[in-house]
């Protein structure tokens, strides 16, 4: 094999690579779909207070963000974006949900709706943790 440089990909080539990836995912499992869950919440002036952004793929529901502004929370907002999100994932067909949330945000809240904890990074960031978590839908 000739020498090999690596350099910064453009953002074609990073498309490309998950491109390639997926097909050699096909060849073991099929083929599959991501199918997105965007929610967004907006307050009667029209402003975003809250937000949600997911996907579905594998049968799985990947909560990436859910985000409530400050003035918003503690009424029920984030339960609400949390809760139409796993139900539009059922629909869809998922039968579980996964999240990752820091240790100075959510876990509580997600323990609340039945998440539970399944991994750990400690040190991130140094001095903390990130928190990985599940659910049967």
């Amino acid at each position: 094999m000739s020498i090999v440089r690596i350099s910064t990909a453009t953002e074609q080539e990073a498309r490309d690579v998950g491109a390639r990836l997926r097909r050699f995912n096909f060849a073991a499992i099929g083929e599959y779909e991501s199918q997105p869950i965007w929610l967004v919440a907006r307050n009667g002036q029209g402003d975003v207070v809250g937000g949600l952004n997911s996907y579905v793929m594998m049968q799985w529901l990947s909560i990436h963000v859910l985000w409530v502004a400050e003035e918003a929370r503690g009424a029920g907002l984030g339960s609400r974006l949390l809760i139409d999100a796993e139900a539009r994932a059922r629909e869809l067909g998922a039968h579980s949900a996964c999240l990752d949330t820091f240790e100075w945000q959510a876990a509580p809240f997600y323990a609340r709706h039945g998440y539970a904890e399944f991994g750990r990074l400690q040190d991130f960031p140094v001095g903390s943790f990130r928190l990985y978590m599940s659910k049967k839908l």
